[in-house]
């Protein structure tokens, strides 16, 4: 039985824009943002894709994205039933939430603000590093409540955040926490996975169709 599992981050929020850590502050999009979710949307309908059930975090961000992709993609009558759970939200920044990057490099270090963005195992002051969000809450969630949907063959959207999805890339096996560095989700663009008797068969970005 082959079935689709698409993974979303949200489209570009007001705090992308101002080049701040976000973290668990509920932002909402940014006019930009909403065009992207507009054209995910649209790419989603091109790719005919029709999802059975839909999961997002509970930060406006990730679910007014996929409440305005699903309207453009034609499916707006999954919306009132979407799924919103804190285990899908993005990482906790902790102390450097809210703060400006630039301007963290410039009190930190370049050095350790990187570690801090990137390391899998360590954390910012205060808040959680990538296996935290992997082990402590997406890959608990993800067992529970979407895997059997999906190794039951049905069409799942994961509307969520860059972190958060990088945890999935990991879980499914996509990537692993040597390789998720160099993982990139872009701001809403739909990430494919075609997935058979619960396992991966191929993936791309909708962006372009090609194999990832």
């Amino acid at each position: 039985m082959s079935n689709y599992l698409v993974l979303l981050r949200h489209g570009q929020s007001q705090w992308n824009l101002e080049n701040r850590f976000t973290g668990f502050k509920n932002v909402d999009i940014s006019e930009n943002g909403e065009k992207e979710a507009l054209l995910a949307g649209q790419r989603l309908k091109e790719a005919g894709i029709e999802f059975d059930t839909v999961f997002t975090s509970t930060l406006k961000r990730a679910f007014n994205t996929a409440e305005i992709a699903l309207t453009e993609a034609g499916q707006g009558a999954l919306i009132p039933h979407m799924t919103k759970h804190d285990d899908l939200r993005e990482r906790d920044y902790g102390d450097l939430t809210g703060q400006n990057k630039d301007e963290a490099r410039e009190e930190f270090g370049e050095e350790q603000v990187h570690i801090w963005r990137r390391s899998y195992d360590v954390p910012p002051p205060g808040g959680e590093c990538l296996q935290d969000v992997v082990e402590n809450r997406v890959r608990p969630y993800y067992e529970t409540n979407i895997k059997p949907l999906v190794n039951e063959g049905e069409n799942v959207l994961i509307a969520a955040h860059g972190n958060s999805l990088r945890a999935m890339l990991i879980i499914l096996g996509a990537e692993t926490p040597d390789t998720i560095n160099k993982a990139e989700m872009p701001t809403g663009v739909p990430l494919v996975f075609e997935m058979e008797d619960g396992q991966i068969r191929n993936k791309y970005f909708l962006q372009d169709k090609e194999a990832a």
